[in-house]
Protein backbone atom coordinates (compact mmCIF):
# COMPACT_ATOMS: atom_id res chain seq x y z
CA UNK A 1 0.00 0.00 0.00
CA UNK A 2 2.92 2.37 1.11
CA UNK A 3 4.42 1.45 -2.52
CA UNK A 4 1.00 2.14 -4.22
CA UNK A 5 0.96 5.62 -2.86
CA UNK A 6 4.21 6.86 -3.24
CA UNK A 7 4.30 5.90 -6.79
CA UNK A 8 0.84 8.03 -6.61
CA UNK A 9 2.55 10.95 -5.44
CA UNK A 10 5.61 10.74 -7.95
CA UNK A 11 2.96 10.73 -10.98
CA UNK A 12 1.45 13.42 -9.16
CA UNK A 13 4.96 15.42 -9.11
CA UNK A 14 5.39 14.63 -12.30
CA UNK A 15 2.14 15.90 -14.09
CA UNK A 16 2.24 19.47 -11.50
CA UNK A 17 5.89 19.25 -13.77
CA UNK A 18 4.46 19.16 -16.61
CA UNK A 19 1.60 21.47 -16.04
CA UNK A 20 4.18 24.15 -14.90
CA UNK A 21 6.58 23.49 -17.95
CA UNK A 22 3.84 24.34 -20.03
CA UNK A 23 2.17 26.78 -18.83
CA UNK A 24 5.63 28.83 -19.17
CA UNK A 25 5.70 27.49 -22.67
CA UNK A 26 2.29 28.16 -23.83
CA UNK A 27 2.78 32.08 -22.13
CA UNK A 28 5.99 32.44 -24.04
CA UNK A 29 5.26 30.51 -27.43
CA UNK A 30 1.37 30.26 -27.37
CA UNK A 31 -0.71 26.93 -27.69
CA UNK A 32 -0.07 25.90 -31.39
CA UNK A 33 4.02 27.45 -30.82
CA UNK A 34 4.79 24.60 -28.22
CA UNK A 35 5.47 21.21 -29.14
CA UNK A 36 4.73 18.14 -27.10
CA UNK A 37 8.78 17.56 -27.74
CA UNK A 38 9.29 20.99 -26.03
CA UNK A 39 7.14 20.11 -23.00
CA UNK A 40 8.89 16.90 -22.66
CA UNK A 41 12.27 18.26 -23.22
CA UNK A 42 10.75 21.24 -20.47
CA UNK A 43 10.22 18.43 -17.86
CA UNK A 44 13.82 16.50 -18.11
CA UNK A 45 11.02 13.72 -19.92
CA UNK A 46 11.35 11.31 -23.37
CA UNK A 47 9.05 13.05 -26.10
CA UNK A 48 6.13 10.48 -25.52
CA UNK A 49 6.42 10.14 -22.10
CA UNK A 50 3.95 13.52 -20.92
CA UNK A 51 1.52 11.00 -22.75
CA UNK A 52 1.42 8.32 -19.69
CA UNK A 53 -0.09 11.59 -17.57
CA UNK A 54 -2.16 13.26 -20.49
CA UNK A 55 -4.00 11.82 -23.55
CA UNK A 56 -3.19 15.40 -25.22
CA UNK A 57 -1.41 17.98 -25.63
CA UNK A 58 -5.74 19.41 -25.02
CA UNK A 59 -5.85 18.18 -21.77
CA UNK A 60 -2.26 19.81 -21.10
CA UNK A 61 -3.79 22.91 -21.65
CA UNK A 62 -7.21 22.33 -19.67
CA UNK A 63 -5.04 21.02 -17.02
CA UNK A 64 -3.06 24.75 -16.86
CA UNK A 65 -6.42 26.74 -17.31
CA UNK A 66 -7.79 24.64 -14.35
CA UNK A 67 -4.39 25.25 -12.16
CA UNK A 68 -4.32 29.18 -13.33
CA UNK A 69 -8.74 29.64 -12.38
CA UNK A 70 -7.51 27.54 -8.88
CA UNK A 71 -5.12 29.50 -7.63
CA UNK A 72 -6.78 33.08 -8.97
CA UNK A 73 -10.24 32.22 -7.14
CA UNK A 74 -8.30 31.20 -4.18
CA UNK A 75 -6.43 33.91 -3.64
CA UNK A 76 -8.76 36.43 -5.02
CA UNK A 77 -11.67 34.58 -2.09
CA UNK A 78 -8.51 35.06 0.65
CA UNK A 79 -8.69 38.80 0.10
CA UNK A 80 -12.50 39.21 0.09
CA UNK A 81 -13.09 40.98 3.17
CA UNK A 82 -16.99 42.12 3.86
CA UNK A 83 -15.91 44.73 6.24
CA UNK A 84 -13.47 46.98 4.08
CA UNK A 85 -14.91 49.93 2.29
CA UNK A 86 -15.43 49.50 -1.24
CA UNK A 87 -12.28 51.22 -2.63
CA UNK A 88 -10.39 49.07 0.24
CA UNK A 89 -11.85 46.41 -0.94
CA UNK A 90 -11.23 46.88 -4.38
CA UNK A 91 -7.71 47.77 -4.19
CA UNK A 92 -7.08 44.50 -2.31
CA UNK A 93 -8.75 42.89 -5.53
CA UNK A 94 -6.48 45.15 -7.67
CA UNK A 95 -3.66 43.68 -5.69
CA UNK A 96 -4.11 40.29 -6.01
CA UNK A 97 -5.06 40.39 -9.79
CA UNK A 98 -1.83 41.87 -10.35
CA UNK A 99 0.04 39.26 -8.69
CA UNK A 100 -1.76 36.59 -10.22
CA UNK A 101 -0.92 37.76 -14.12
CA UNK A 102 2.35 39.60 -13.42
CA UNK A 103 4.39 37.65 -10.71
CA UNK A 104 7.12 35.64 -11.75
CA UNK A 105 5.69 31.88 -12.29
CA UNK A 106 1.99 32.99 -12.68
CA UNK A 107 2.39 31.79 -15.89
CA UNK A 108 -1.45 30.02 -15.52
CA UNK A 109 -4.26 32.95 -16.32
CA UNK A 110 -1.96 34.83 -18.69
CA UNK A 111 -2.13 31.35 -20.74
CA UNK A 112 -5.86 31.03 -20.24
CA UNK A 113 -6.36 34.82 -21.75
CA UNK A 114 -4.74 34.16 -24.71
CA UNK A 115 -5.01 30.50 -25.26
CA UNK A 116 -8.76 30.10 -24.48
CA UNK A 117 -10.29 29.62 -28.04
CA UNK A 118 -7.52 26.79 -28.09
CA UNK A 119 -9.95 24.97 -25.82
CA UNK A 120 -12.36 23.13 -27.20
CA UNK A 121 -16.32 24.02 -26.93
CA UNK A 122 -16.77 21.10 -23.86
CA UNK A 123 -13.94 22.45 -21.59
CA UNK A 124 -15.09 25.88 -22.10
CA UNK A 125 -18.62 24.78 -20.89
CA UNK A 126 -16.73 22.74 -18.17
CA UNK A 127 -14.69 25.47 -16.60
CA UNK A 128 -16.84 28.76 -17.37
CA UNK A 129 -18.29 27.97 -13.92
CA UNK A 130 -15.37 28.61 -12.24
CA UNK A 131 -14.57 31.88 -14.40
CA UNK A 132 -17.99 32.84 -13.96
CA UNK A 133 -17.44 32.60 -9.96
CA UNK A 134 -14.18 34.94 -10.47
CA UNK A 135 -16.08 37.46 -12.15
CA UNK A 136 -18.86 37.50 -9.63
CA UNK A 137 -16.66 38.35 -6.73
CA UNK A 138 -15.54 41.32 -8.61
CA UNK A 139 -19.21 42.26 -10.13
CA UNK A 140 -19.96 42.78 -6.21
CA UNK A 141 -16.83 44.93 -5.45
CA UNK A 142 -17.46 47.39 -8.70
CA UNK A 143 -21.44 47.35 -7.42
CA UNK A 144 -20.50 48.66 -3.96
CA UNK A 145 -17.82 51.50 -5.97
CA UNK A 146 -21.00 52.30 -7.89
CA UNK A 147 -23.31 52.48 -5.12
CA UNK A 148 -21.18 54.30 -2.92
CA UNK A 149 -20.25 56.97 -5.30
CA UNK A 150 -17.00 56.11 -7.27
CA UNK A 151 -17.96 55.19 -10.06
CA UNK A 152 -20.30 56.51 -12.36
CA UNK A 153 -20.58 54.04 -15.22
CA UNK A 154 -22.53 50.89 -15.74
CA UNK A 155 -21.18 48.44 -12.95
CA UNK A 156 -20.81 45.19 -15.64
CA UNK A 157 -19.22 47.34 -18.36
CA UNK A 158 -16.79 48.72 -15.54
CA UNK A 159 -15.97 45.44 -14.45
CA UNK A 160 -15.27 43.82 -18.07
CA UNK A 161 -12.82 47.08 -18.69
CA UNK A 162 -11.25 47.29 -15.29
CA UNK A 163 -10.37 43.36 -15.81
CA UNK A 164 -9.80 43.94 -19.60
CA UNK A 165 -7.45 46.40 -19.03
CA UNK A 166 -5.29 45.07 -16.42
CA UNK A 167 -5.52 41.46 -18.58
CA UNK A 168 -3.76 43.23 -21.14
CA UNK A 169 -0.86 44.56 -18.95
CA UNK A 170 0.51 41.42 -19.77
CA UNK A 171 1.23 41.69 -22.86
CA UNK A 172 3.23 45.33 -22.01
CA UNK A 173 4.23 45.53 -18.60
CA UNK A 174 7.49 45.39 -18.06
CA UNK A 175 9.20 46.10 -14.41
CA UNK A 176 11.09 48.84 -14.32
CA UNK A 177 13.84 49.83 -11.14
CA UNK A 178 11.54 50.57 -8.31
CA UNK A 179 8.42 48.94 -9.64
CA UNK A 180 6.48 46.22 -7.06
CA UNK A 181 3.18 45.32 -7.22
CA UNK A 182 1.56 47.99 -4.46
CA UNK A 183 3.11 50.41 -6.42
CA UNK A 184 1.57 49.32 -9.98
CA UNK A 185 -1.49 48.44 -7.61
CA UNK A 186 -1.85 52.24 -6.68
CA UNK A 187 -1.70 53.72 -10.40
CA UNK A 188 -4.64 51.13 -11.03
CA UNK A 189 -6.73 52.45 -8.40
CA UNK A 190 -5.67 55.93 -8.87
CA UNK A 191 -6.85 56.09 -12.60
CA UNK A 192 -10.10 54.05 -12.13
CA UNK A 193 -11.36 55.77 -9.53
CA UNK A 194 -10.45 59.38 -10.82
CA UNK A 195 -12.51 58.60 -13.59
CA UNK A 196 -15.87 58.70 -11.08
Amino acid sequence: MARVLKEQKSDDGRRGDIVRAAAKLFRDKGYDGASMRAIANAVGMQCGSPFYHFASKQDILVAVVEEGLRQGLEKTRAVVNPSLSADAQFKALVRVHLSIILEDGNDFIPVMLYNWRCLDDAHQRRLIATKDEYDAIWQKSIQALHAEGFLKSDPKFARLMVLGAMNFMVTWYKPRRGDNLDLLTNKVVEFFLQQA
